[in-house]
């Protein structure tokens, strides 16, 4: 005898799936398309910094030059700062369209 279904989960619907799927997908790669292009104007933008403005590059900071105080000691905690940044938005999105999916459905059925 088949087990009834719970009030809570809702019955799957694969074209449904595939729809909150591929809108999963999309706004992530939108996300990391953004995320990626601060980290390369980061990385690609150091080298131009140096080369357009030496002066301000050489400026020294704490016995640092700003080149090596970028390098050395803010690039990670800038890295982390990117990857923590998109972790938290990927989740809110994927929150996001499940709610809005669950929210059709409850629209749907009510």
């Amino acid at each position: 005898m088949p087990e009834p279904q719970s009030e809570r989960t809702p019955p799957v619907d694969s074209a449904a799936q595939a729809v909150l799927i591929r809108a999963i997908m999309g706004r992530q790669a939108a996300l990391s398309i953004r995320v990626a292009a601060v980290f390369l104007i980061l990385i690609f933008g150091l080298p131009i910094v140096n080369w357009l403005l030496p002066e301000l590059a050489g400026t020294r900071v704490g016995g640092f030059t700003l080149t090596w105080l970028f390098l050395g000691v803010l690039f990670y905690p800038l890295t982390w700062l990117l990857s923590g940044y998109f972790v938290r938005e990927s989740d809110r999105l994927e929150a996001e369209i499940v709610a809005e999916y669950k929210g059709g459905i409850g629209g749907a059925r009510g």
